[in-house]
């Protein structure tokens, strides 16, 4: 990370790096680093990872890693669309087993079930796993509205006594789905989903946010330059203890 800049912004130390090819690689050896030194200590290490597209530099590094010990990494992902049906290749759980969790020997891979028939069941389900032990390291986006998982302005709760529910996702959201070529339209695009809740994320030990593209730009402006609130979910970032913000230049481009 030498050749990056680096700020703070209360809490919150943000690297922005030349390019996104650079954040991706500084952010896998941020993270390398801090997984590794927690397996010095314990046993087992518990991650959660996002599925997008901003992610792909980051987990191509992660999948070509010689250092990590995976099979000691109990793994997570923080959301799941609705009404997609079990095959659809835009689920979240795919996205990442077909980057990451198939290519990689996790000691275990936890996965929310969208097609289960109790929808509430089943976030009491993956709730109750994620509570077990505590996560100790999470890596994740921030929307085009500011969004961190799925937890989008209109309903997102910094007080939130869930950890797992499901939440509508609002129009900007959705049309960030088909800007990044994953749906042909916006009608294409569930209007529902799980996600973890933004306390959920907060309780994390580590947080490694990860955020290229110029199209985040006015989002990372808010998170970073505007009130701690959630009109702007990721401004939480700040608050958090053991935070980091990687950046592109196109990301940063209004700071």
């Amino acid at each position: 990370m030498n050749n990056n800049s680096h700020f703070q912004v209360d809490k919150l130390t943000v690297y922005v790096c030349d390019t996104r090819e650079a954040m991706g690689r500084a952010a896998y050896e941020f993270y390398r680093d801090r997984v590794c030194a927690l397996l010095q200590e314990q046993p087992l290490v518990r991650a959660i990872y996002a599925a997008a597209h901003s992610q792909d530099e980051f987990l191509h590094a992660l999948v070509a890693d010689t250092d990590i010990d995976f099979a000691r990494i109990d793994a997570f992902h923080m959301d799941e669309y609705f009404g997609l049906g079990e095959s659809a290749p835009q689920k979240f759980g795919h996205f990442l087993t077909e980057r990451l969790f198939a290519r990689k020997p996790f000691a275990r891979v936890n996965l929310i079930c969208s097609e289960a028939p109790d929808i509430e069941a089943e976030a009491r389900r993956y709730e109750a796993l994620l509570r077990q032990c505590p996560i100790d390291i999470t890596s994740l986006g921030i929307g085009e509205n500011g969004h961190i998982a799925f937890n989008d302005p209109h309903e997102a709760r910094f007080d939130d006594p869930c950890w797992v529910r499901r939440t509508t996702l609002d129009d900007t959201c959705r049309q960030q789905q088909v800007n990044d070529g994953e749906f042909g339209s916006l009608n294409e695009v569930p209007t529902s989903a799980y996600t973890l809740t933004v306390p959920a994320l907060m309780a994390s030990r580590i947080l490694v946010g990860i955020v290229p593209n110029g199209r985040k730009a006015e989002a990372v402006r808010r998170t970073l330059c505007e009130p701690v609130s959630e009109a702007c979910p990721a401004s939480i970032l700040r608050t958090h203890d053991d935070a980091v913000l990687f950046l592109d230049r196109d990301a940063a481009a209004l700071l």
